[in-house]
């Protein structure tokens, strides 16, 4: 692949067209539209309350609210965090779903019994930081301990210790120890990662001669967006103090990678895509919905890795190993890891067992939606995640994943399986990966630009797909409006064919093929 020089131009223009049929509360101020909002949070508390026999809502609890969905046909979706005596409840969230005239319709989440945990730790904080740094395997950089609930089987007090640093080969890591808090004797309780990350690739000098938007002057540019809630991408290791890459003349990049700027066009370009499509698509704006932009760390170290932190609401790109890949820049990485930070603002599905495959793969979806979004010549768009980071490009046998055979990669899983839950995340992301492909392309043998797919399905049925648009509007909605921080694979076969009856009626045809695309990974 001839690489070329990217060039900064004025702007780049957004895409008007809605196709969401709900839109989050979070968007341009409006009047009316903030009343409505606070229409519905006060009739969700109400339900919530009234309902408490679904919602598990006791003494000493009480909700704070975390998003707000609101449908054009005037019906709502209130998310909200749990907290016990003001502390989180891990575990504990819940969306109350209310028709347009406020009533209750349904309700999102775990129901949890009444909760009877004794407020107050024994163990003090810094011993759980202590216990909880000495239980991870890489360099620790910081411990820092939070008093919570953690309500995944039995209501435990706890320290939650995000314990973060880096491995041996300098990849940042990053883990939540839940230390238990009652008690003299420090003891884990639950862990689970911190720092989400991509495993196996990396590079950039992808894109090709792309327009960037930039802040400063004549001599003095930054790779600052300031359309895009002021996207900063740095030129080294993370840390507060990281340079932003600069330019005299405002035209980055080389193509080579002996040219730092090279890979930061290609993360500066990846981040506005993503926030671009997340837009045009969903109406969504930012990684928060709330118009303000993330950081990019490029350069941050020799390792075949990329990963989101919540942390520092950042993405951290390594530079790969030299002999094999190159830096982890692709637009579908950076579409992964910015979708990261979309989870975790919404459906907050934790990084561990079923919920965390469902995590993986709904970075895979949307970092293989934004590739379609972008139809960059230079990085075709496909369902293969990360060929482009090989320095042998085939993406016939060199990728991260596959989203229409995922057991091609040697470790992935085709099909649901009782065995899901105990699968690394980035493996047992690969029943949902497949059900999206089929749901999007269809089963069979066909070729997507230039690329060979074959997406056999577990029950020997023949799938006929949607198109990969309405596959990802209903992916999306299940995620922000019926999925929550527990969500299983069975939770997200419901959620997705609530999201379709939503999108499209009840009697659709998308209906029907949701439901036949999740038979066909075993998942009924």
């Amino acid at each position: 692949m001839t690489h070329v020089k990217a060039s900064a131009v004025a702007a780049l223009s957004l895409v008007a067209a809605t196709l969401a049929a709900a839109a989050s509360s979070s968007a341009a101020p409006d009047p009316g539209r903030d009343d409505a909002r606070a229409t519905a949070i006060s009739r969700a508390q109400a339900n919530a309350a009234r309902h408490a026999g679904a919602t598990g809502l006791g003494s000493g609890q009480a909700l704070e609210v975390l998003d707000v969905v609101l449908d054009r046909d005037g019906g709502s979706h209130v998310r909200f965090e749990r907290t016990y005596h003001g502390l989180e409840v891990v575990g504990g969230d819940l969306v109350v779903h209310q028709r347009a005239d406020g009533s209750y319709r349904s309700l999102s989440g775990k129901r949890l019994q009444p909760l009877s945990v004794a407020a107050s730790p024994q163990l003090a904080p810094q011993a759980a930081a202590t216990y909880a740094a000495g239980q991870v395997d890489f360099g620790v950089q910081r411990a820092a301990p939070e008093l919570v609930v953690l309500a995944n089987d039995k209501p435990v007090l706890t320290w939650r210790v995000d314990v973060i640093g880096r491995d041996r080969t300098g990849a940042p890591q990053g883990e939540y120890v839940f230390v238990a808090a009652r008690g003299t004797q420090p003891r884990v309780v639950a862990r689970w990662p911190s720092v989400l990350e991509e495993t196996g690739s990396g590079t950039g000098l992808y894109s090709g001669t792309v327009p960037l938007q930039t802040s400063g002057t004549t001599g003095s540019f930054r790779l600052v967006d300031p359309t895009r809630g002021g996207n900063q991408t740095h030129n080294g290791p993370y840390s507060t103090n990281a340079p932003i890459f600069t330019d005299a003349d405002n035209v980055w990049g080389t193509g080579s990678n002996s040219n730092p700027q090279t890979a930061g066009v290609d993360a500066h370009y990846g981040v506005a895509t993503t926030w671009d499509y997340f837009k045009a698509t969903f109406n969504r704006n930012g990684i928060g919905n709330d118009g303000k932009g993330a950081r990019s760390f490029v350069h941050d170290g020799a390792y075949v890795n990329a990963s989101w932190s919540d942390a520092c609401f950042c993405m951290r790109y390594g530079d790969g190993d030299g002999v094999t890949y190159q830096p982890l820049v692709e637009i579908d990485i950076a579409g992964h890891e910015m979708t990261h930070g979309v989870t975790s603002r919404t459906a907050r599905l934790q990084y561990s067992g079923e919920s965390g495959g469902l995590n993986e793969a709904t970075s895979d979806i949307m970092g293989t939606m934004v590739e379609f979004y972008a139809g960059n010549a230079n990085d075709t768009p496909d369902y293969v995640v990360g060929e482009e980071l090989y320095f042998r490009y085939d993406p016939a046998t060199n990728y991260i994943r596959r989203m229409d055979r995922p057991s091609m990669d040697g470790a992935s899983q085709d099909c649901w399986s009782r065995r899901t839950k105990s699968v690394d995340v980035h493996y047992s992301s690969g029943p949902a990966n497949h059900f999206f492909y089929l749901l999007a392309e269809g089963s069979g043998a066909k070729t997507i630009n230039g690329v060979a797919h074959n997406s056999p399905t577990c029950n020997g049925s023949t799938v006929t797909g949607i198109g990969r648009d309405q596959a990802a509007q209903i992916w999306y909605r299940a995620l922000t409006v019926y999925m929550t921080s527990r969500t299983t694979y069975q939770g997200a076969r419901s959620a997705t064919l609530n999201a379709a009856s939503d999108l499209y009626g009840s009697g659709s045809a998308q209906v029907t093929a949701v439901g036949r695309a999740w038979s066909a990974v075993s998942v009924s």
